[in-house]
């Protein structure tokens, strides 16, 4: 029986972490979990699993949840940095599924690392920000971490039996998006609703966008060189619109490994949670003779330039990830909000990159920093480019 901590519990992956945990009740068990605003999810959650403790955003956002919880039992209500690093760190507990979105994930995550928790790893950003830090500390640990990404699910699955050293590169997928075909033209007027509405996945906002600028592929390839301890010369990148093959690992011999399955994020959750086994599921199997074609293209980092701003950073190394990330963030949101296009969003991030002074990240308070700084900086940028920001 694991016990496990959910790090944002009422997002897409969280919600999906749990519907593996109640298909599963005598593997697993819910411990704590936490959120942001989404009060009413999270008190459902709380009815349902009945977690020993949660934590959400703020006090205010505390106080409502208790008021709504009423009297009788009740778990312990936290909030703040403070709260999750509570609900991250709790004893008793082994498996933190860290899917909080954004760089918010990554104090918790670290956090729960140095406590002795495994991690399964939705946020990706854990990884940009601060990879070599937190796969140094997991190994100090003795703690593993587990991918819950569909793409980085894959590869460790494609991994599995081979020598490592027989491994020539391993090939991450992306499905391009909604915008895959369009012209440069024709995204510069595309709608925060347009973008949202993914061809293949049910994700997020935030990821759903980072979808539409190949940002999300980008964050995925400095995640890959860290989790699988890579050189970026040996991880690639094809666009395959059909999301069928999730991504592959190709041998010197010329053998690719590819992991297939339908687009739903129950798997690589569950394989994260189940390592090394595969546990049965209630989706419908994939079926090869009605998948259709399978088709694969080369990244056009002209019209998708959000990938090849990513690629530099991760080639630059040091807090530029980290920038690139806060920068990213900042610039999503604007969008999200109606308040810039859809390109505005890489050149954003392009003009918070090339004032940034590198530095090594030697510290979590150095990527934090950094990322502070890129928040700052490209709300600069934003303010220059649609007038003063209020609120």
């Amino acid at each position: 029986m694991k016990n496990i901590i959910i790090l944002g519990s009422t997002g897409s992956i969280g919600v999906s972490a749990l519907k593996v945990i109640k298909q599963h009740p005598e593997k697993y068990r819910v411990a704590a979990l936490s959120a942001a605003r989404n009060i009413g999810l999270l008190l459902r959650q709380i009815k349902e699993f009945k977690p020993v403790a949660v934590s959400v955003l703020d006090e205010s956002l505390a106080e409502r949840l208790k008021t709504k919880l009423g009297k009788g039992p009740a778990p312990d209500i936290f909030f703040g940095k403070n709260g999750y690093k509570q609900i991250a760190t709790m004893e008793g507990t082994d498996t933190v599924i860290s899917a909080m979105t954004g760089a918010a994930g990554l104090i918790p995550t670290f956090e729960a690392i140095q406590s002795g928790k495994n991690i399964a790893l939705a946020n990706k950003e854990t990884m940009v920000m601060a990879g070599g830090l937190v796969m140094d500390e997991a190994k100090k640990r003795g703690v593993s971490i587990l991918p819950v990404d569909s793409e980085h699910s894959a590869i460790l699955q494609s991994l599995q039996g081979h020598p490592r050293e027989d491994l020539k590169r391993i090939i991450l997928t992306a499905s391009g998006g909604p915008f895959r075909n369009l012209s440069l033209d024709e995204m510069r007027k595309m709608t925060a609703a347009q973008a949202l509405n993914h061809p293949n996945w049910d994700m997020g906002p935030k990821i759903t966008i980072d979808s539409a600028t190949l940002m999300n592929k980008g964050l995925e390839i400095i995640e890959a060189k860290w989790l699988f301890d890579l050189p970026l010369e040996k991880i690639g990148v094809l666009v395959h619109p059909q999301s069928i093959i999730h991504s592959m690992a190709e041998y010197i011999d010329g053998s690719i490994i590819a992991q297939l399955g339908v687009p739903d994020m129950t798997i690589p959750i569950s394989y994260a949670l189940s390592y090394p086994h595969h546990l049965r599921n209630h989706l419908s199997p994939l079926d090869l003779l009605t998948a259709g074609d399978l088709q694969f293209q080369k990244p056009d980092l002209s019209r998708f330039r959000c990938l090849a701003l990513a690629l530099e950073a991760a080639k630059t190394g040091g807090t530029m990830p980290a920038v690139l990330n806060g920068s990213n963030e900042i610039a999503v949101d604007a969008f999200l909000k109606g308040q810039i296009g859809f390109l505005d969003i890489p050149a954003l991030i392009e003009k918070t990159m090339r004032t940034h002074n590198v530095s090594p990240v030697d510290s979590i308070a150095a990527v934090v920093e950094a990322d502070g700084w890129a928040r700052r900086e490209t709300r600069e940028h934003l303010e220059n480019l649609i007038g003063p920001l209020h609120g």
